[in-house]
């Protein structure tokens, strides 16, 4: 499976994917696709993709402004309502391609993104379906939870003083994306085998992936919550991919989110004996998220 480099604007930035077709001249189904926290265009996606486009499904991978080939500055900044902004854009752009149907794309998301396609779902009319992979629901309380009560503490008194030096004009500091050394090193997601898996991952498939962002990125995921959005999805088809272990983004929270979309429409997907890591660290469990995502994407695109 080869992939064509593109590019396209959202708000005033080029911004880079990569645009994988299947045999054909279509026009194709398009399903638009693009990462969690720090990720790269490279990074776990091209599987996904191949999947995808082994069912007749196109596929746009694309990086989020100010991470991996894309513009936008600061680097490592992770906005989740300018990255939203993005796969809007990012839908605009393959609907204007002619090989792509502009009247069947869909959205596909993982973790943090996975929550991006819920808010997307709510809001976007193109859309034609979603899938909603182990999704971000709630910030505010996936970081009070996973961090506990002292490291809760530790993280948004380095918030406060990272507001305090934005204010004085100093840019936002960094944070770890993950570390080791959970206890004493703070970090967005202080678990160590993220650590270690997204460090394969670099070594292996995506060396632009950086494992850090600014503090103000951690800052607004505190605000960040879908629930106000999924009781909006009236009519699109939505899977959410739940994994039974995952106490990363949180099973119950992903669960109640799947439970208050109003749409008839829609599938839960519980992966056994699966963590959160493990979609990224054993293949095996990727394909079989990757097949389930592939039925629901050709069953209603």
């Amino acid at each position: 499976m080869t992939a064509r480099s593109v590019t396209f604007q959202s708000k005033g930035l080029r911004l880079a994917g990569d645009l994988y077709l299947p045999p054909g001249d279509g026009p194709h189904p398009v399903v638009v696709m693009a990462g969690g926290w720090c990720y790269v265009k490279e990074l776990v996606m091209p599987h996904y993709a191949r999947v995808f486009v082994e069912a007749g499904i196109a596929a746009l991978v694309f990086d989020y402004r100010c991470l991996g080939a894309s513009e936008g500055e600061p680097r490592q900044h992770l906005d989740p309502w300018a990255q939203i902004e993005d796969y809007r854009n990012a839908i605009s752009f393959v609907r204007t391609l002619p090989e792509i149907d502009a009247d069947r794309v869909g959205v596909w998301g993982i973790s943090y993104s996975g929550g991006h396609v819920l808010v997307l779902g709510a809001l976007d009319r193109r859309i034609r379906c979603i899938v909603a992979n182990i999704p971000v629901i709630d910030g505010w309380r996936n970081m009070r939870r996973v961090h506990g009560t002292i490291g809760f503490r530790k993280l948004r008194a380095a918030l406060e003083d990272d507001r305090e030096r934005r204010f004085r004009g100093e840019p936002s500091g960094a944070i770890a994306h993950s570390t080791i050394d959970y206890a004493t090193e703070l970090s967005s997601w202080p678990f160590p085998e993220t650590y270690v898996t997204f460090m394969q991952l670099r070594e292996t498939e995506a060396p632009l992936h950086e494992h850090w962002s600014t503090l103000e990125s951690t800052e607004l995921l505190l605000a960040y919550d879908v629930m106000p959005y999924v009781a909006r999805i009236f009519d699109t088809p939505t899977m959410v991919i739940v994994a039974e272990e995952d106490d990363l983004t949180l099973w119950d929270l992903e669960i109640a989110a799947y439970n208050g979309i109003a749409t008839a429409r829609k599938e839960l997907v519980v992966l056994p004996h699966t963590t959160h890591m493990t979609l990224y660290s054993d293949r095996s469990r990727l394909e079989l998220a990757a097949g389930a995502a592939r039925d629901w994407l050709v069953r209603y695109l």
